[in-house]
């Protein structure tokens, strides 16, 4: 019979759980999204921030709470096969769920976002958790703090620019992580991309004019028709998302061995923190 401490919530016992309490353990958040990616991947994107939360945990000594599989993803309701929370939704869950660790004096908890999207949402949240609870809840977004070096490295000259959605980083880490799901013979890019109010479509959620981006509610089929929004998925493979999935776990598992060491409470801030 292993030994091996257990690295994930769902598969603890209540008394495994409370003897790890002791040792005011770092509890990870995973958050994801159910949404379009394009022909190649799955729409279940939460299944990449699950799996690289579980091997965050099995390296640090964390637990990887279970993942909320929906995210505040407006832009892709359009398409069907995708779960999207409302705002209201989205911020009162992941609250809920802050709110049962903290109930029992679990404070150090680190959020692991999947999806971009949710951002502005996590900031919100966290915001009002310290106000009510006095305790600093940080936030990874996987896929944004990936530094450009590692672009470069992975993808030459091409670097940061293979960053888009329909492309990399989620495709190669698909091809890594779970290649059986993925269909590299349905990549198509779309070239042509849409206009609304008789202006280009520039990402998500902007319009183009005079080269600057002016904010608009666009849906992701005004502006492609495969969710490929500005990838290249044909640049993506199975070793640059190797490469990006070993960062992050490394990164993030470092992250955790600097929360482990410091608290989470803004009391124990020092008065010099405060200079400008």
């Amino acid at each position: 019979m292993s030994t091996a401490k257990k690295h994930l919530l769902e598969d603890m016992t209540f008394l495994e759980f409370q003897e790890r309490m002791g040792e005011d353990p770092v509890i990870l958040i995973p958050l994801g999204s159910q949404e379009i990616q394009g022909p190649m991947v799955p729409m279940g994107d939460f299944m990449l921030t699950r799996e690289i939360a579980s091997r965050v945990a099995e390296k640090s000594g964390a637990i990887a709470a279970p993942t909320m599989p929906f995210g505040y993803a407006e832009y892709f309701r359009s398409v069907p096969g995708g779960i999207a929370l409302s705002a209201d939704a989205f911020r009162a869950t992941l609250r809920d769920m802050l709110n049962n660790f903290l109930d029992h004096g679990l404070t150090k908890l680190v959020i692991v976002n999947g999806h971009s999207g949710n951002a502005p949402l996590i900031d919100q949240v966290i915001r009002a958790v310290r106000r009510d609870h006095d305790v600093l809840v940080p936030c990874i977004n996987l896929w944004r703090s990936i530094p450009d070096a590692l672009w470069q490295e992975v993808h030459g000259e091409f670097g940061k620019k293979a960053f888009a959605h329909g492309g990399d980083p989620i495709t190669s880490v698909y091809l890594h992580l779970f290649p059986d799901l993925t269909r590299m013979d349905a990549v198509e890019i779309d070239d042509q991309f849409g206009k609304m109010i008789d202006l280009p479509t520039a990402g998500l959620a902007a319009v183009r004019f005079q080269g600057t981006e002016i904010g608009l509610p666009v849906n992701v089929d005004d502006h492609c028709s495969n969710g490929i929004a500005g990838g290249d998925a044909s640049r993506s493979s199975a070793d640059k998302g190797a490469r990006f999935v070993d960062h992050l776990v490394t990164f993030c598992s470092d992250f955790v061995e600097h929360m482990r060491s410091v608290s989470s409470s803004t009391k124990a801030k020092s008065k010099g923190e405060y200079a400008a």
